[in-house]
């Protein structure tokens, strides 16, 4: 399965679904399921910021107790759609469609960026340890159906 490493908060965040869209600033071309690998970095000023904090905490997280350098969830990547538009606290992607609110603040939304758009998220209930790489990586076989 292919994978691709996150950097903590937004792993969590992403796979216990606070978030719909993952942002990068390169597009792929890859489409199917989709590994989600926490990397061993967390970034601990965004693990305390106002917007941030309540989020985790919903969650039982908090920045001492994040997974890091662990597989902990799979989903079916379907999309991949450039930002158009940027207003500050709202963007318009290609495709016509805007991204506000939560999904806006947990993402990358400069005009020129990507979003992932994913379905069917599943959280792992045994985490599988990882190493993790930049792009998307190859990690082998993961033991989930749909």
């Amino acid at each position: 399965m292919k994978a691709l490493s996150m950097i903590q908060p937004w792993a969590s965040l992403f796979v216990l679904g606070e978030t719909q869209y993952e942002t990068r600033t390169w597009r792929t071309n890859y489409r199917g399921p989709l590994a989600i690998h926490t990397s061993r970095k967390i970034d601990v000023n965004a693990c305390k910021q106002a917007s941030i904090l309540p989020l985790l905490a919903a969650h039982g997280y908090s920045a001492k107790n994040l997974p890091a350098g662990y597989i902990i969830g799979i989903c079916r990547l379907t999309n991949c759609i450039k930002v158009i538009e940027n207003h500050g606290g709202w963007a318009v992607l290609e495709d016509g469609r805007t991204v506000e609110g939560k999904d806006f603040l947990l993402g990358d939304y400069r005009e020129g960026c990507y979003v992932w758009e994913v379905h069917e998220m599943k959280v792992l209930n045994n985490w599988i340890p990882a190493k993790g790489q930049l792009g998307i990586w190859e990690a082998g076989d993961i033991p989930v159906s749909w």
